[in-house]
């Protein structure tokens, strides 16, 4: 399965992108870069970073740096840390990006791999939104968009109603379920359902010393934040839980809903049922169990 992973790095986000490259029935064919976790430039950086950490000769291309609502951006520093990677800074710069832009990338991947191409975005829908405005095939050409995002039956995380990769550009993701390509949505519905906990980031260290260490040091700030926000002992594995969901669809029981983004009021950034929009796949219920397990053994056969 030829996958880009569209993403804001972030701590969720290494864990998602080391997961897809540990998984041998995931071909990881580039990256894209949105704002959200981080700035967009830190979320470039730290994705290079990545890709060369775990020996990935991809492309990373940088798109938006802020939402359609929004001229800037504010990063979520207090849920990642101040660089995206909890207390890890000075994060070194490794590469360049790609000559394209996110959105003229995933067009360009996407007429490639026609039909092949699985899009897994796991930040702001904005570049999503981007390529579908520059390339009106671009929905039919790719195979399946993935989305971590939303809170369609559950509340929200950054408010009551809204999920914060929703909320951080509601206009462009109301745009992509307006018309949207074949969808999956992976919300905090399941990603709730998928904790990871001290011991097992300990283990996964112990299993993968290199990237498992890694990705237990960079955890150590994001528990914190679910302990003290919450009381949790464990993290959702959010971005990985979507990337799982690409390949792995019978661990999940999905709706088919249309929906629609609130772009107002009390409830802005809510994603809500839209029954006259047409249909994506709402992901209601998750084998939770079986999501940290095969995380698991997919990144300890890691170095």
């Amino acid at each position: 399965m030829k996958l880009i992973i569209d993403t804001d790095p972030g701590i969720d986000d290494a864990m998602a992108i080391a997961y897809a490259a540990a998984a041998p029935e995931i071909d990881l064919i580039g990256l894209t870069t949105v704002f959200g976790n981080t700035h967009v430039h830190q979320s470039s950086r730290n994705a290079r970073f990545l890709a060369d950490k775990l020996g990935l000769n991809i492309p990373v291309a940088e798109g938006a740096s802020a939402g359609r609502h929004a001229e800037s951006h504010s990063p979520s520093e207090h849920v990642h840390g101040p660089e995206g990677f909890g207390d890890l800074t000075d994060i070194p710069q490794v590469g360049e990006n790609h000559h394209l832009n996110a959105a003229e990338f995933l067009v360009e991947m996407a007429r490639r791999h026609k039909d092949e191409l699985v899009v897994c975005a796991v930040g702001p829908l904005t570049n999503i939104a981007d390529a579908m405005q520059l390339d009106p095939g671009f929905a039919g050409n790719i195979r399946r968009l993935v989305i971590m995002g939303g809170a369609v039956y559950c509340p929200g995380n950054i408010t009551a109603h809204a999920e914060a990769n929703i909320y951080h550009d509601a206009k462009a993701a109301d745009e992509v379920f307006s018309n949207p390509p074949e969808t999956v949505l992976v919300g905090l519905d399941v990603t709730l359902k998928t904790l990871y906990e001290t011991a097992d980031f300990e283990a996964l260290a112990q299993s993968s010393p290199d990237m498992g260490s890694f990705l237990r040091d960079i955890s150590r700030f994001y528990l914190q934040f679910y302990r003290d926000i919450g009381g949790l002992e464990g993290c959702g594995l959010h971005d990985s839980t979507a990337v799982i969901a690409c390949s792995h669809e019978p661990m999940f029981d999905t709706v088919e809903t249309g929906l629609q983004v609130v772009l107002d009021g009390e409830e802005f950034g809510a994603t809500q049922p839209h029954p006259s929009r047409p249909s994506v796949r709402v992901c209601k219920d998750v084998d939770g169990a079986g999501v940290v397990r095969l995380f698991t053994e997919r990144v300890a056969s890691l170095p």
